[in-house]
């Protein structure tokens, strides 16, 4: 059976395939690739939203997923273990880039109250494109919470800032994309 990010997550299909990865098993790894580099490519592309960084960055997690394949001990958390590599990846490839992450006491965001959302529409394209247009450090924290499921205080020890910062990161790019998107459709 041919191995797919869906199947992987049958025990013995993945205990076969990480057990011929350690082995040295080329064909072995491109299955492993070919079953997440996708979805792993999308984490890339939303945390460095290039297109070029996303395919360099996802390039370097898996070369690192090769070297250290060994060091994983329970082939039933492969899927995990691959994002850490590749949202640590993406990371790195932000600080690279010299993304910082604003004081809350710092930045200024308009907030608006009784915000009425039912005479707008939210589309994916529209949201999107509004979390497109985010500065960075707003944009990795929304990423790593709401998409990659991070908790606020994993995301503050990944990021090297406190968990306070996290969570008004998050909520101000909320506030951000409602805008963003109200403004959108006010144009319309």
């Amino acid at each position: 059976m041919k191995a797919s990010a869906n199947n992987l997550n049958q025990t013995q299909i993945t205990d076969t395939l990480i057990d011929s990865c350690r082995n040295g098993d080329v064909r072995a790894f491109r299955e492993l690739y070919n079953a997440y580099s996708g979805a792993m490519y999308n984490i890339c592309l939303r945390m460095t939203n290039n297109v070029s960084d996303a395919e360099d960055t996802l390039q370097e997690a898996f070369i690192q997923v090769h070297r250290n394949i060994h060091k994983l001990e329970n082939a039933g958390s492969v899927s995990a273990w691959i994002k850490r590599i590749v949202v640590n990846h993406c990371l790195n490839t932000l600080r690279k880039k010299k993304v910082y992450f604003e004081d809350p006491e710092v930045v200024e965001v308009e907030v608006e109250q009784g915000l009425d959302e039912e005479h707008f529409s939210w589309t994916v394209a529209a949201v999107r494109s509004a979390i497109d247009t985010l500065p960075h450090g707003y944009r990795t924290v929304l990423n790593l919470y709401l998409f990659e499921e991070y908790s606020h205080r994993e995301i503050s020890e990944m990021l090297g800032i406190s968990e306070s910062t996290t969570k008004t990161q998050y909520m101000r790019a909320k506030e951000k994309v409602r805008q963003i998107v109200k403004q959108q459709n006010a144009t319309r």
